[in-house]
């Protein structure tokens, strides 16, 4: 579908990886907190900015790489299945504790906007993720329309599953917190899951 091919697993890996809580997860759960649904629908648009800053730097180089060397391409592909192994097992390692919370004076949308979009932008990792993620879901032969149509899909389940965080975190972003069992268990499942995902696309790319 979209000239995307393996498109259930690129759909389910967004999904996936979303789950992953990190910095922008963090960013928006605390904004919904503090100061309510605004808040972190402006901490969900700087997210979202940064992301679209690091897709669009990272589609830029594969577009070239695709039609000019295609070795290179084929090689980023296994590069690709071998990240998300690895970010599979970096997660499946991981030690999950409970987060310190500390007091802050009330900010609006806007400021937790920016301070979201810089998060975004002070982790380059966002955009290795992309130049990893991507060639694993695309043919030599792919046109930039596909690729396109792959940033519109990140984007936009991005967006819902982010949006979601602001609904629920509002009212439960304390409680949750305060659970480190259940952040573990989904870390956990969410490492299994990108292990299995990493192995599929290597046998699917041989």
């Amino acid at each position: 579908m979209f000239e995307i091919q393996n498109y259930s697993s690129f759909v389910a890996a967004i999904i996936v990886f979303q789950m992953i809580p990190g910095p922008g997860t963090l960013a928006i759960l605390n904004a919904s907190a503090r100061d309510g649904v605004a808040a972190g629908m402006g901490a969900v648009v700087g997210t979202l900015l940064g992301d679209l800053v690091y897709m669009v730097a990272a589609v830029a180089g594969l577009a070239a790489v695709m039609h000019a060397h295609p070795a290179i391409f084929s090689g980023l592909q296994w590069f690709g299945a071998a990240y998300l192994g690895w970010i599979g097992v970096q997660l499946l390692r991981q030690r999950v504790g409970k987060p310190q919370a500390t007091p802050e004076a009330r900010k609006s949308a806007g400021v937790y906007g920016r301070q979201a979009f810089a998060v975004s932008l002070t982790n380059p990792k966002v955009m290795l993720f992309f130049v990893a993620f991507f060639p694993l879901f695309l043919r030599a032969d792919a046109s930039s329309l596909t690729l396109l149509a792959m940033m519109l899909h990140v984007t936009v389940l991005a967006l819902l599953y982010q949006t979601g965080l602001v609904l629920l975190g509002n009212a439960l972003a304390h409680k949750l917190s305060a659970l480190p069992s259940a952040r573990k268990l989904a870390t956990r499942l969410a490492g299994v899951a990108l292990v299995a995902f990493g192995i599929k696309l290597a046998l699917d790319n041989r």
